[in-house]
């Protein structure tokens, strides 16, 4: 399996216990009944809050998993990336950036709909979370399989 395989397989994994184990924290916090300036308040920090840790948590298991990558293999981690890789960097990322669209106008659509306020914010988080785990699994797939 290649560096870039087992990169794409942490992401995945690292993307969905960041997210369930963030979810699990931030639900008893929420303050229920009837939509709120508390409740817009809770759904917004729960917005900006899961971007930083998801991003400080990336960032954090990159560098472990270089080092235990380095510690077993013995090799570094690539230098540069090839034109393979930066076609399949393209390629999953515009995947992944389509079903995140896909979720913002969903979420938007519940808007139209009078649906409850918290449903959007529940859609577009979904959406984040969804699109982040489908990018790495598009990657790892044409890694795998080839573009």
């Amino acid at each position: 399996m290649t560096y870039q395989e087992k990169k794409s397989i942490v992401s995945m994994f690292s993307s969905i216990l960041i997210f369930v184990v963030y979810c699990l924290y931030m639900y008893p916090k929420y303050p229920g009944g009837e939509l709120s300036s508390e409740a817009l308040r809770y759904w917004g920090s729960f917005v900006l809050i899961l971007t930083v840790v998801t991003i400080i948590a990336h960032i954090i298991i990159s560098i472990i998993f270089n080092i235990i990558f380095r510690m077993t293999t013995g090799e570094k981690e690539p230098t540069f990336a090839d034109e393979l890789d930066k076609l399949i960097e393209m390629k999953a990322n515009r995947i992944s950036f389509f079903m995140f669209i896909i979720g913002f106008l969903l979420a938007m659509g519940t808007l139209v709909m009078n649906e409850q306020l918290q449903t959007m914010f529940i859609i577009l988080i979904i959406a984040g979370f969804i699109s982040d785990v489908i990018g790495s699994v598009m990657k790892l797939y044409y890694y795998r399989k080839g573009v």
